[in-house]
């Protein structure tokens, strides 16, 4: 396992970003995003991840969780195994897909890159969790999580975007249940 999966407290709350290789806008489509949510649900009913914000951009996603196993390396490798091959099978399979043939070259290209890598590579390696270790720290990923879409003009207010825990925050239904902090 890479250093870079590395969660040196176990038990601890993180806070992860992670990326499309050569950070491809891929969550542009409904289906892609369902991927997404869908894996996280999973993660969380049955496989101890207690998600606290997120955030699904088009080309990233962010975080805030801990593993109630304790283990969430694992969990997050499991977690983009399982989503990158969901979504490189719904691109190859979706006939309305424009970019499919370019998509599947790009990710094709950064797997020929990385020796760990069989095939194609969907996922950027690195995940840089930080641990969060004080309410002000918490505070300033949960703001700056929300506020990803309203910095990148997406949206004028972070609720507003779909895929966001800010919604949750703000007393509204999100796409995701998630544990307030």
């Amino acid at each position: 396992m890479s250093r870079k999966y590395k969660f040196y407290n176990r038990e601890g709350l993180y806070f992860v970003s992670f990326a499309t290789v050569y950070w491809i806008d891929v969550f542009v489509r409904e289906q892609y995003f369902a991927v997404i949510t869908e894996s996280l649900e999973y993660c969380c009913k049955y496989k101890g991840m207690c998600l606290f914000a997120y955030c699904i951009m088009p080309s990233h996603l962010h975080l805030i969780f801990n593993d109630g196993d304790s283990n969430p390396g694992k969990l997050l490798k499991e977690f983009k195994v399982y989503s990158s091959k969901q979504i490189q099978k719904m691109i190859e399979e979706n006939p309305q897909e424009s970019r499919k043939e370019w998509l599947l070259w790009m990710m094709q290209r950064a797997g020929k890159g990385n020796s760990n890598i069989v095939h194609r590579q969907f996922w950027q390696q690195n995940n840089k969790p930080i641990e969060l270790w004080s309410n002000q720290v918490i505070t300033e990923k949960l703001n700056y999580i929300h506020n990803n879409p309203v910095d990148a003009g997406f949206v004028e207010e972070a609720h507003h975007w779909k895929y966001s825990s800010a919604k949750n925050y703000a007393g509204e239904k999100g796409q995701l249940d998630i544990e307030l902090l």
